[in-house]
């Protein structure tokens, strides 16, 4: 194999190594979002007093919502990473409004804080699913969320 083969090789490998970390970083991130909610669920639901079940839900709500506004302003983010992260923030103020009754929603019954605790993990899956956020800024949330608790 000649040098300059050898070195389209190195550089194809490298590439590919790229992309599939790359994929993997992505991956994380969803997951540490979707982990987040997911322990605050089993917090909730570990729970007996309404009350707590209440503050463990909005304590985790506003936490993200802390990360995602401090990720927002960070130079590191795209603009395309901006209008994610405020699609994110809008979702997460629409759970808070439901949670606490506000901006024309019925306020949550404290029988139904279990089941609420669910729809939140559900529907941060679904929105980590559909809004695209890249590696940094999905890393940068998780970073600040760990920082933040």
């Amino acid at each position: 194999m000649s040098g300059r083969a050898a070195f389209r090789s190195i550089v194809m490998l490298f590439v590919m190594m790229m992309l599939v970390m790359a994929y993997a970083g992505i991956a994380l991130g969803q997951d540490g979002l979707q982990k987040y909610f997911n322990n605050a669920s089993l917090k909730v639901k570990a729970t007996a007093d309404p009350l707590q079940k209440r503050e463990i839900l909005n304590k985790s709500l506003q936490t993200m919502s802390k990360a995602l506004d401090r990720v927002q302003g960070s130079p590191l983010i795209s603009k395309d990473d901006r209008v994610g992260i405020a699609l994110l923030k809008s979702t997460l103020q629409e759970k808070q409004d439901e949670l606490t009754g506000l901006n024309g929603y019925e306020r949550v019954s404290d029988v139904q804080l279990n089941a609420f605790s669910d729809y939140v993990v559900q529907d941060m899956e679904q929105a980590t699913q559909t809004v695209t956020i890249s590696l940094v800024a999905l890393l940068l949330i998780i970073i600040i969320v760990i920082l933040v608790t």
